[in-house]
């Protein structure tokens, strides 16, 4: 594979297994901080060079990996590097963000000789760091082949969902269900807790049917050992994701009795506090309703 110059904004939970990763394959990678010291640090360490700012990071980058928590931080990350694009230059959003930013990075980026693609990601930070995940891609064919083998370094499964913007549709499509699961196993084991049904007993039955999953693994086998910290996502990412969904789902038609549901169930754990814990501590019982 030739080397290539990369930037990446976003050496977060997801962002620094991939960074890691692009180090090892040989690519000059340039790095910024946005939350994590550490994880920059890490980086830098392992050869990355650290950007002193927005300007310096995109410059000279032949593809700018996005791995961002939001929209809206996405958005003002290109705003903030923008000026310095020269034409020929990829910005990657790896992130969780609306369709509607695709829409708006075509045509701004464009007007500059750049492309935008997007390809959000499914699994968490220990696919990262292994190169497992799964990325929903929306670009055009042309830009597909350029990013393709960088793709490769961080995805098991590499899934052209069709043009700019369709990749972060299909995230969005996929995120409800699984923060639907999740509401659906923490509300099931509520109800086991409160009928008095032993939660090993009613997890193993489950595996041999057709509730066994990822999300059901992730949440409930630690949980029975004392960790309620197994599925590493946060209750306000989800619900950001969920208000999304939502947001799209209106434009197509509306949303869903279920959905809406859904959403109160995440509005009700962030106005509780809730909002920095981990989906699976949801499991955990609360002392007050004992």
């Amino acid at each position: 594979m030739t080397s290539m110059r990369i930037a990446l904004a976003g050496a977060g939970i997801m962002g620094k297994g991939m960074g890691a990763r692009l180090l090892a394959a040989g690519h000059a990678l340039t790095v910024i901080a946005h939350r994590s010291r550490a994880n920059i640090e890490a980086l830098v360490s392992q050869g990355a060079r650290e950007a002193r700012d927005a300007g310096d990071l995109a410059e000279g980058a032949d593809l700018i990996i996005l791995c961002l928590p939001d929209t809206d931080t996405a958005r003002d990350m290109i705003t903030a590097f923008e000026e310095r694009l020269r034409p020929g230059q990829i910005v990657l959003d790896m992130g969780t963000s609306e369709p509607a930013l695709a829409e708006e990075m075509v045509a701004r980026l464009g007007a500059r000789g750049c492309f935008f693609a997007d390809a959000p990601v499914a699994g968490g930070a220990v696919q990262a760091a292994e190169g497992t995940l799964g990325a929903l891609v929306g670009a055009s064919p042309e830009v597909l082949e350029r990013i393709r083998p960088v793709l490769s370094l961080l995805c098991a499964r590499i899934s052209p969902m069709g043009p700019p913007g369709s990749g972060a549709k299909a995230k969005l499509i996929s995120n409800y269900l699984v923060v639907s699961m999740v509401a659906s196993i923490t509300e099931t084991f509520a109800f086991a807790r409160r009928a008095n049904i032993d939660w090993a007993l009613l997890y193993g039955a489950m595996l041999q049917g057709s509730n066994n999953s990822v999300a059901l693994r992730r949440m409930v086998e630690p949980a029975l050992a004392g960790d309620f910290d197994g599925y590493r996502f946060s209750v306000a990412h989800a619900l950001k994701d969920l208000r999304y969904f939502l947001r799209m789902a209106e434009e197509i038609g509306g949303a869903s009795p279920s959905a809406t549901a859904t959403l109160a169930f995440y509005e009700e754990a962030v106005a509780a506090g809730k909002g920095e814990w981990n989906v699976s501590r949801l499991l955990q019982p609360d002392p007050q309703a004992e």
